[in-house]
């Protein structure tokens, strides 16, 4: 379902950042980068043509703000939390939307997970689905940057601001509550 992230380009930095190669560069962000990000912004929002949205919004994001890019942080890491950054406020706007408080949001995630089409998977990847969305929102987050991604602490903890202890004590709470969603629901 996820592909690996791709390895740091020191030299496409350097392309995105001379104004005669941003363009071509910013081309190749783009090739590289659409999938990874396609699948940490599905595992959040669990909807195709939202994700699909707040992708090419990522992008466009990204592209707007490109002179402003530095390389003080990896690319990933840029690109990564802006695509969170959209996908958080695409839920919130959205929860505000449908009127649904907190606890209700479980069962409209599940809703959406049992309704979708577009993934393929055993009963097995959809009650892990379904326990994942079970989780409240950050915990939801590292969970699935963690597991799926299989992204270290230290870079979660530039992307989310967090400190690596809190995002540790994250993961391991939403691992025992997937367990026991499995416990319950045998």
């Amino acid at each position: 379902m996820s592909k690996e992230t791709p390895k740091e380009d020191p030299e496409l930095v350097d392309r995105l950042r001379d104004p005669s190669t941003t363009r071509s560069a910013f081309g190749e962000v783009i090739r590289r980068y659409s999938e990874p990000l396609y699948w940490q912004i599905r595992r959040m929002v669990n909807n195709h043509d939202d994700a699909n949205d707040l992708l090419q919004n990522v992008f466009m994001k990204a592209w707007q703000s490109i002179e402003n890019f530095r390389g003080d942080a990896k690319l990933t890491t840029w690109l990564y939390k802006i695509a969170i950054n959209e996908s958080v406020t695409f839920l919130a706007r959205e929860r505000k939307r449908l009127n649904l408080s907190l606890d209700d949001e479980e069962s409209h995630i599940i809703h959406q997970i049992e309704a979708d089409t577009n993934i393929d998977g055993d009963a097995l990847a959809l009650k892990l689905r379904k326990a994942i969305a079970a989780l409240p929102e950050k915990q939801r987050l590292v969970f699935n940057m963690r597991y799926y991604d299989d992204m270290k602490y230290e870079e979660m903890s530039e992307i989310l601001g967090t400190s690596v202890g809190a995002l540790k004590a994250s993961y391991h709470l939403a691992a025992k509550k997937i367990a026991q969603y499995f416990e319950d629901n045998d």
